[in-house]
Formats: structure tokens, C-alpha cells, sequence
């Protein structure tokens, strides 16, 4: 999508702090961190939300938990929340499906 950011980060356009990248996904620093470790995991291949996943690409989703083990244990989280906003009502931004990584201090409850 020539307009989505997630695309441009992928294609070289914008620059972005990564942490990991593999055939299926990149990990990036979060440019306004909520915590003192603020991670996305981004699926590369444009997919808005959940909803539209193929089975093809719901099966590659389960390699992004090994993704963010790993990750974690590199910035040596033991405890981080994982979140994945899915459309507008639900505070997603970027209609590009990835998962906010959040850690490095004590997270209060959801709500």
C-alpha cells in the first residue's frame, strides 16, 4: 500500500530502529515508547486486520511468538504485554497488522 507507514519502513522510505527481521516479519523500536521498551513486530506482507488474514498467513502468525521471545530475552524482559489493536474502534493506527511489545517497568491493568 503506497501510503501505509508500515510499508514505507519495509521498503526503505522511512527510516526506523530495528531490532530483528526475518522473512515474515521485523521488529522496531516504537517511536513514541509508552515504556522504557516499546517494540513492534510488524507482519511484512500488508495485511490491515486479523479479519483479513488468510489461513497461509494465520498459520505464519504462529512463528511471531517465537519472534518476540526472542526479542524479549534480548532486551532481557521476563515480564511484557503484548498487544494487537484490530480496526479503528480498538486504537489501531496503522491498518497493518503488528503487535505493540511493552515492557522494562511495572504495566498497571488494561482499562
Amino acid at each position: 500500500m503506497a501510503d501505509c507507514v508500515f510499508c514505507k519502513i519495509l521498503n526503505g522510505e522511512i527510516p526506523s530502529e530495528k531490532v530483528y527481521e526475518d522473512d515474515d516479519f521485523i521488529v522496531i523500536k516504537d517511536i513514541k515508547p509508552v515504556a522504557p521498551i516499546h517494540l513492534l513486530a510488524i507482519y511484512k506482507k500488508h495485511v490491515p486486520t486479523v479479519s483479513e488474514l488468510s489461513l497461509e498467513d494465520s498459520q505464519k502468525m504462529w512463528k511471531l511468538f517465537e519472534v518476540i521471545k526472542m526479542v524479549t530475552k534480548i532486551n532481557g524482559l521476563e515480564s511484557y504485554r503484548i498487544v494487537q489493536n484490530n480496526g479503528k474502534d480498538a486504537g489501531q493506527e496503522v491498518h497493518h497488522i503488528h503487535f505493540h511489545i511493552i515492557g522494562g517497568r511495572k504495566l498497571g491493568p488494561l482499562g
